[in-house]
């Protein structure tokens, strides 16, 4: 493995812990205005940089049996867990009886079919100069707020507001992400992370859901022209957040870089244990600020164990449909049990 890709899985993986915080957080965030701030905070940075990282990556789009492999890789699984989580909410929930909808994605689920979509509108808007296709998309995505029948079906609204981050990400180069590392910018990040939440904290007026981009303006109470002018800072603000937090992205490796190969599965497999957490009285314990650096510490830990070697071996045939990882972690258990099968064999 190159130094220089140590940086984009170091990226991957202090974003997931992010994303699994993130949700940890949401259960707290009508109570305490700085749990609230901070919530906010981690929304304008964490699922867009992902994005931007995914457009990044997405550059072989134009490589034969890449739809078929990025459908494989995305809609498979979806489709899984789509399943998967309709009954774990039929038996968490108590609902009244089981529905299974692949056209209304739970949750967190939108992320795969809304990257499936972005990957196919390659093929249309990367045959534009950059300019072009940037201004074209972001019109779309500030336009798109005033359609109330697009939501959450099949991801739709997210998938034309985000887009314009995951082509900005499709454009971007190396050098690009690199230049951000200089000293004066990581200074500079520093300095913006702390106004960024000192003006969440002391102007509170932007909801949360402006960040997620998942309902029209109808839904959020500004259906003019003001909402269009609201979703642009919104991006301006997430440009500035992302580009500062790439700043600080270490480069060197280190005992979790290699884990950011396998943020897919910290995605897809956390939302079982935040749902058992919202619904518990665990959270209860969580009370003041000081307890909530706890919850920082949990998201760590159950991203280096859902990332971990173990984890997605065996739940590596729901994610990548494949079995490698399983056979192999197997074989490893086989020649362990044999080793001390044959220890304890000598010893008497």
């Amino acid at each position: 493995m190159k130094q220089r890709e140590f940086y984009f899985d170091n990226a991957k993986f202090i974003l997931i812990v992010f994303v699994v915080f993130g949700h940890l957080l949401r259960s707290f965030i009508e109570e305490n205005e700085i749990i609230y701030s901070l919530y906010k905070v981690i929304y304008t940075f964490h699922m867009p940089a992902f994005i931007l990282v995914s457009g990044f990556f997405a550059k072989g789009f134009r490589q034969n049996g890449y739809v078929l492999k990025i459908a494989k890789k995305l809609i498979l699984p979806y489709l899984v867990f789509q399943t998967i989580y309709s009954l774990f909410y039929y038996f968490l929930y108590q609902k009244p009886e089981l529905s299974i909808n692949p056209l209304d994605p739970h949750w967190s689920l939108w992320f795969l079919i809304s990257l499936f979509f972005w990957n196919v509108m390659l093929y249309v808007f990367a045959r534009f100069q950059w300019k072009y296709s940037l201004t074209i998309t972001l019109i779309i995505a500030l336009v798109i707020g005033f359609a109330d029948s697009i939501s959450n079906f099949l991801s739709l609204s997210r998938t034309f507001v985000f887009f314009p981050l995951f082509l900005l990400g499709y454009y971007l180069k190396r050098e690009h992400f690199y230049k951000l590392l200089h000293v004066k910018f990581k200074i500079s990040a520093y300095t913006i992370f702390l106004i960024v939440f000192a003006g969440f904290y002391l102007f509170p007026d932007l909801e949360y859901e402006w960040l997620l981009g998942s309902k029209p303006y109808a839904e959020m109470g500004v259906d003019s022209v003001t909402a269009m002018f609201i979703r642009l800072g919104v991006y301006i603000l997430s440009i500035i957040m992302m580009a500062s937090f790439f700043a600080l992205v270490p480069t060197k490796r280190y005992f979790f870089t290699n884990l950011g190969r396998n943020s897919l599965y910290v995605y897809l497999l956390h939302g079982f244990f935040i749902r058992l957490f919202r619904v518990s009285d665990v959270k209860n314990y969580f009370s003041d600020v000081e307890s909530f650096l706890l919850l920082a510490g949990i998201s760590l830990l159950l991203t280096l164990i859902l990332s971990s070697t173990t984890i997605t071996s065996f739940a590596q045939p729901l994610i990548e449909l494949k079995v490698s990882k399983t056979k192999e972690m197997l074989l490893k258990c086989w020649w362990v049990m044999r080793f001390y099968k044959n220890k304890l064999l000598n010893h008497h």
